[in-house]
């Protein structure tokens, strides 16, 4: 009697992302969620099935492995403040239902961001881990991949088996990253391999500005890191620089190495590299350029110029309707100037105004938390646009598009062209696509304001033969002695010596 081929390996999928500015009083709630992701079962696979993201990379080596992939919940809203209880219970209350709705498991892969602050948890990745542990119980494997701009905390590292992070800023390897994960995931369910994971976490903030990967002082980080992937046994090795606008006492960078069947050779690996950061932590202080130096700087600079204005960075919960770095490029009266901003009533105003028509406008300023009022000034109205936009390109998020809401684009003078747009987490920050969707040509100005530090870098380069990153105010400034911690680790540097 022929004997009944096995049922295939069964993985479920569960993504729950965000990054909490703690700066920011207003709590983030479960429709900023619906606004940006909010995906249940199938809809993540229809969604994300072929998109540049981790989860694309999930669907695809499950599939070519013959494993069932099921997907649960993916959940993300744009950076805000901390995360309401109540929409904290409410994504975890899917989670929970999907698990029971899904039947036999034999592995879970899970996407944190890790950056995420609750209202009540405020290590909230480290709180929804742990509460997927206790309900598959302890031998299950979780494989983790996360976002390098994580807090990690060891109540994450506890609950999963093995943790992977994106290993680019800008993070373009997003997809690679969830296959490497989903590697790891399919050897040890079929028996292969047994995933440790240790972390160490030295007391060193490594400052944003010296968070791109493709140049030093990060390409030395990596070279360490490739030593240690390189050695027998040695499944995995990540960095992790940290999220610094969330005062918690994880705030600050880590290293997590995963083994095979061997942690103390993933303890050893890892206190190696958390020691070469002590040794070099010199080399991640941020270099600080003033809005007025920046300004200084472009009349010498092959232009475009794109202003990386850090202390407004969307991608970190920055309003992104800081009006510092134009208002002093305008005062000049000497430069060509592109400025995307978010701003409702801006819009509404040009639009009762129709194409042709003057206005008078406060110009952005408006959004809480915003480091600068709006910019008084009369205009001419240009255009009007849905807002809607696509991307082909692999960058940063990996998304394939998006939407500005309604937008209008609108000329202040000779010097001052702005594209206003009715949703703060349009795009402009990550793709030049919303630009060029509303017939706006880079190369037509001479400065650039962009809302981001790293995250902009893979779509402005392109189009931005210099890009000089800014240390303007607010509450995603790079100098991170402006902002009032409370809670973070002592000593901690370059805050203290260490």
């Amino acid at each position: 009697m022929s004997s009944l081929p096995k049922p295939p390996k069964r993985v479920a999928i569960i993504g729950l992302y965000h990054e909490s500015n703690t700066f920011i009083p207003s709590l983030t709630q479960i429709e900023s969620f619906q606004r940006s992701v909010l995906l249940r079962g199938e809809e993540i696979r229809q969604k994300y099935g072929n998109a540049h993201h981790e989860m694309s990379g999930f669907f695809q080596t499950l599939e070519e492995a013959g494993i069932e992939a099921v997907p649960i919940l993916f959940a993300h809203a744009m950076p805000w403040g901390k995360v309401s209880d109540q929409a904290l219970q409410t994504l975890w209350g899917w989670i929970e239902e999907g698990i029971d709705n899904a039947g036999a498991l034999d592995g879970i892969l899970a996407a944190p961001h890790g950056a995420g602050v609750g209202e009540v948890h405020s290590d909230l990745d480290g709180w929804w881990l742990g509460k997927l542990r206790e309900k598959v119980g302890a031998k299950m494997p979780i494989i983790a991949i996360m976002d390098p701009h994580v807090n990690l905390s060891p109540a994450m590292v506890q609950a999963c088996d093995g943790m992977v992070a994106y290993r680019e800023n800008p993070h373009l390897d997003q997809r690679q990253r969830g296959i490497e994960a989903a590697k790891i995931m399919v050897r040890t369910v079929r028996g292969e391999i047994a995933p440790v994971a240790a972390a160490v976490f030295p007391p060193i903030a490594i400052n944003i500005e010296r968070q791109l990967t493709s140049v030093e002082p990060m390409l030395s980080v990596q070279r360490e890191l490739e030593v240690t992937r390189a050695l027998p046994g040695i499944l995995s090795a990540s960095v992790t620089l940290g999220f610094p606008y969330a005062d918690v006492p994880e705030m600050g960078s880590a290293f997590v190495v995963v083994a095979d069947g061997n942690p103390e050779l993933a303890e050893q690996e890892a206190k190696r590299l958390g020691n070469w950061l002590r040794e070099h932590r010199e080399r991640f202080r941020g270099e600080m350029v003033s809005p007025e130096e920046a300004l200084a700087r472009v009349a010498d600079s092959p232009r475009p110029v794109g202003l990386l204005d850090m202390g407004d960075n969307v991608g970190g919960g920055g309003p992104g309707d800081s009006t510092v770095l134009a208002g002093l490029a305008l005062r000049e009266q000497r430069w060509r100037i592109l400025f995307y901003v978010p701003d409702v009533e801006s819009v509404e105003a040009a639009v009762a105004a129709g194409i042709g028509g003057k206005i008078r406008l406060k110009l952005g300023g408006k959004l809480p938390m915003t480091p600068a009022g709006p910019l008084d000034v009369e205009a001419s109205v240009i255009s009007f646009h849905d807002g809607h936009f696509s991307e082909k390109e692999v960058r940063h998020g990996g998304k394939t598009g998006g939407s500005m809401g309604p937008c209008a684009v609108v000329q202040v003078g000779d010097y001052l062209t702005v594209l206003l747009t009715t949703l703060r987490e349009g795009g402009c920050s990550f793709s030049i696509q919303p630009l060029l969707s509303c017939g706006l040509n880079p190369a037509d100005y001479d400065i650039i304001i962009i809302k981001g530090v790293h995250a902009p870098v893979a779509a402005y380069t392109s189009v931005c033969p210099t890009l000089i990153r800014v240390n303007t105010p607010g509450v995603t400034c790079a100098d991170l002695q402006t902002l009032n911690f409370c809670h973070r680790r002592v000593p901690l540097f370059p805050f203290e010596e260490v």
